[in-house]
């Protein structure tokens, strides 16, 4: 892959280089167009260029002593191509500049000067809204599982997930992104490449090469592995932005799994998924981390998209659904059956259970893929996942006492 195709533009000649040094920094854009000028009429020979080089995104620079030619030049690119994204670079001082900029149809302002990590970051938030919007329309939905607290069961979760919406639906690609990658071992594969040497080779990473890279499972499910050893794996938001764009085109879901990971990279991979499920058990220490987690993960543009899963679910008498909500403040989106006697055999043999007909936790786990699938994409890119089992339960009556954690204590 060679990144967002860019093209740029502005009025000062001298300008010109140093702009095209920081996109390329950025390696996340790849420059098919730069001039000196902007177009000034629909049939100017720029926009017959830009669209020749086939730019996804145009930079204009807005010098501060001449802002009105930028300006009426993006609402000239704006009229005149289509799926085009406008970054304007201007003087943050300028309050004015800025919502001219955004009403003339700029889609991002950035700092004149802004450092590539920040143009970077621009094209990450671009590649996000691309995957969403192929998301509304009903492909490449891309779910992140997370953990509350280590052992809660995000592995099993995902690889269960993803082999259920396979079964159903086909064009599954499970990523393992752990520091120290289990899903292989759930689905007793041995791969040879992973996740790692995509973001190695992202530079030349083609359909055909991803192919090589990917570990195909039982029932059509491909697998990007994680490395088989311990490894620090730590992507820039540019690296992961383009390894997501390539993905989302050739699958109709792509399951990510998290866990084990508390950084940088978990927030960005929370950025460029429609959903993401929080994996934890009834117990104090699961919850409790779990209600820290949620705005951890969800800090950024990853708002609202964080939904609890419980894991090996047991009743806790006098400690309701919405008792588990109002700990976490997160929404509960399911509940897993405690069915310890299948999933630890399966997970030794490497065969999930979702593959065993009859499971209580094989149904749960496809019902849970079915509700995945088939919710609606709200405008900002999140799925509108709602829990709808035990409705009775939800609107039960909070115990007089009102304490959620020591009820729960109570109930262990």
């Amino acid at each position: 892959m060679s990144g967002i195709a860019a093209a740029l533009l502005t009025e000062d000649r001298e300008r010109l280089p140093a702009l095209q040094s920081r996109l390329e920094n950025t390696q996340a854009g790849q420059i098919v167009f730069s001039h000196c000028g902007f177009p000034s009429t629909p049939s100017d020979p720029i926009l017959r260029q830009i669209q020749d080089a086939h730019a996804e995104v145009v930079l204009v620079d807005i010098d501060p002593h001449a802002e009105q030619r930028a300006l009426n030049a993006i609402a000239l690119l704006r009229s005149a191509t289509e799926d085009l994204a406008l970054f304007a670079m201007g003087e943050m001082s300028h309050p004015a500049t800025i919502v001219a900029s955004m009403r003339a149809g700029a889609t991002e302002y950035l700092e004149r000067n802004a450092p590539a990590e920040a143009i970077a970051e621009a094209f990450l938030r671009l590649s996000s809204s691309r995957i969403k919007n192929r998301a509304s329309a009903g492909r490449a939905r891309v779910f992140t599982v997370a953990n509350a607290k280590g052992g809660a069961g995000a592995t099993t979760v995902a690889v269960n997930t993803a082999i259920a919406l396979q079964e159903a639906h086909g064009g599954v690609l499970l990523v393992d992104f752990a520091p120290m990658g289990h899903c292989a071992l759930h689905l007793n594969m041995r791969p040879a490449f992973g996740v790692y040497d995509a973001l190695q080779n992202l530079h030349r990473l083609d359909t055909s090469l991803l192919e090589g890279l990917m570990t195909q499972c039982k029932g059509g499910l491909q697998l990007l592995a994680a490395p088989q050893q311990p490894f620090s794996l730590e992507p820039t938001a540019a690296e992961l932005a383009r390894l997501f764009d390539l993905l989302v085109s050739h699958f109709r879901y792509v399951v990510v799994d998290s866990s084990g990971r508390v950084d940088r990279t978990a927030r960005l991979l929370c950025e460029l998924s429609n959903a993401v499920l929080l994996v934890a058990q009834t117990d104090v220490v699961s919850l409790w981390s779990a209600g820290r987690m949620r705005p951890f993960l969800e800090e950024g543009a990853a708002r609202d998209r964080v939904r609890l899963v419980l894991n090996r679910y047991k009743k806790i008498p006098g400690f309701s659904d919405e008792d588990v909500e109002k700990a976490t403040d997160c929404r509960l989106l399911w509940k897993l059956p405690n069915n310890y006697q299948a999933t630890a055999p399966a997970i030794d043999k490497g065969v999930p259970v979702t593959f065993q007909e009859g499971s209580d936790i094989g149904r749960s786990f496809r019902a849970l893929s079915a509700i995945m699938a088939e919710a609606k994409v709200s405008a900002e890119g999140s799925l509108d996942l709602v829990y709808q089992q035990d409705k009775p339960d939800r609107d039960r009556k909070k115990p007089a006492n009102g304490m959620l954690i020591p009820s729960l204590r109570a109930g262990q």
